[in-house]
Formats: C-alpha cells, structure tokens, sequence
C-alpha cells in the first residue's frame, strides 16, 4: 500500500520554505566566514613564519638532486652496483643500531612501568584523591609536552653523551604518553568488579588490583607495544644530540655530505622499523583477539 503525499496549503508551506531557505544561508554563511577565519590565520601564520613560496620553488631542485644523490657512491656509480663499498660500515652500523633499539626497549620498559603506577591515581573514576589526580595528570603533561630531543639535550648536558641521556628522554617522554593513554583505558572499565571489592571492605589497592586490572591489563600491553614502535622512530634521532644510537653516524654523514652513508644508514633504519611493527603488530592482534585475517 502507498500512502497519499500530504500537500500543506500554500499559506502554510511558504513560510515553512522560508525558514529553511534561511536556514541554509546561515549555514553557508557561517562556512564562509570559517573558511575567511583558516585563510587569515595561515596568512597571518605564513607571515610570521617568513614562509616564502617563491623560494620554496626556487630551490625545489636542490632537495631533488640530494635525494638522487644518496643513491650514487662517491665513484658516480649506483650503490647497488657496489654493496661492499656502500655498507663498508655494517659492523659499527648494525652496532650502533643495537645500542639504539636497547635505548627503546629499556626507555619503553621504564616509562610503560612508571604509568602502569600513575595511571589509577590519575584516572577520574577510581582515582582515590581529587587533588592527587589532577597533580598525576599535569605531571603526565609535562613529561609529554617537552619534546624528547629536548629532555636529550638536557640530559647529555647532566650525564654527559652516551646512550643513558637517550634512556631517560625516551623514558619521560613514554611516562607521560602512556600514563594518558593508561588512564584513559582505566576510565573506561566496568565499575561493578571494583565496587563490588570496596564494598567488602577492601582496601584502594586491592580494589585496583583484582577488579581494575584484569580489565585493562591486554590494552596496557598493546599501548606499550606501539610505543615502542614509536621509540624505535624516535630513538633513531636522538643522537642528533649525542644521545648515542645510530643517530649519531647519521648526523655526521648529513653534515659532511657523505651521501651513500646517509642512504645506508637510512635503509637500515627503515628496515629495523618496519620488522619491529610487523612483529609488534602480530602481539597486538593476538592481545586483542583479532585473526589472520586482520592482520
């Protein structure tokens, strides 16, 4: 069965159109002045910056010739037509490569333990003081806020160059991603385990022991396994400023234009981030249930 289209007389139906006719076009207006409002501010941003597009135009052609350059040994030959002479530096590479996946993986275990013991007291549902969470919280804040080459510098500066600068930036800087991402997790349990234990009288901590973390205990453990993804990334630079890893060879071959160096280097690195995803990302799916399908 159809139903019969209801026509409103037109008395009724102009001012009806009229309104959403107005309805539109202050929706339009209001895109409008948005967009105005992006415009000026990349403008004005543009400005500030000394943003110079005729520049960026201008000298498009040196950042193509470098890249072409990495790939050409100092003979004019392509580096794949001489390996030997391109990875002449393979023991000290791999090396310092080592010393920069160490640098992830303890900086990653000490930050990830650090927000695995911040991260009840800052979540808004179970933390036991107002007080203390918004203090954990803001502490969380300023360890992610400050970049990690930064904490490097500071700790180079303290403990002079090596790798344990490197340790504690990437640690800092995981303490206050991961307390976030931790307490979020927490946020977003299922209170009547927890409140079933405090009703027995037991105290905060075994309250978060037995009814918060069986919870998020498999989500704990894949956000550390992508941080460490991350920190592989990011340890990978902090030798920028003598913070150890292989950073540190990396800066010297850009500086002093030893391209093939710069290339080999690189190479390693993207072949080292890529295996630890694939391998992080098969834990993580096995965490959270996913199959081969998924992955």
């Amino acid at each position: 069965m159809t139903s019969p289209i209801v026509q409103l007389p037109q008395a009724q139906l102009r001012p009806l159109l009229a309104a959403y006719e107005a309805t539109v076009r202050s929706r339009r207006w209001h895109s409008v002045m948005i967009a105005a409002c992006v415009v000026a501010a990349i403008a004005l941003s543009s400005i500030s910056a000394e943003v110079a597009p005729m520049r960026l135009f201008e000298n498009i052609g040196r950042f193509t010739s470098y890249i072409v350059r990495l790939f050409y040994l100092e003979s004019g030959a392509p580096v794949w037509t001489d390996p030997a002479e391109w990875y002449w530096g393979l023991p000290r590479w791999l090396r310092l490569l080592g010393e920069t996946l160490l640098m992830a993986y303890v900086g990653t275990l000490l930050g990830a333990a650090g927000a695995f013991g911040l991260c009840f007291l800052a979540a808004a549902n179970v933390a036991p003081s107002r007080w203390l969470r918004i203090a954990v919280r803001r502490f969380c804040e300023l360890c992610r806020t400050v970049p990690g080459l930064v904490f490097a510098l500071i700790f180079v500066i303290a403990f002079g160059l090596g790798p344990m600068a490197g340790v504690l930036a990437v640690a800092i800087h995981t303490l206050g991603a991961l307390g976030k991402l931790f307490a979020e997790v927490v946020e977003n349990i299922d209170m009547k385990p927890v409140e079933g234990i405090s009703s027995t009288g037991a105290a905060w901590h075994v309250a978060m022991r037995f009814g918060a973390l069986p919870q998020t205990m498999s989500n704990f453990v894949s956000y550390a396994l992508l941080r460490f993804e991350i920190n592989v990334r990011e340890s990978a630079v902090l030798g920028f400023v003598g913070a150890g890893g292989i950073g540190q060879d990396l800066i010297e071959a850009i500086r002093k234009f030893y391209y093939s160096d710069v290339s080999a280097i690189l190479v390693l690195i993207l072949l080292t981030v890529a295996v630890i995803d694939m391998l992080t990302a098969r834990v993580r799916h096995r965490l959270i249930g996913l199959g081969e399908n998924h992955r």
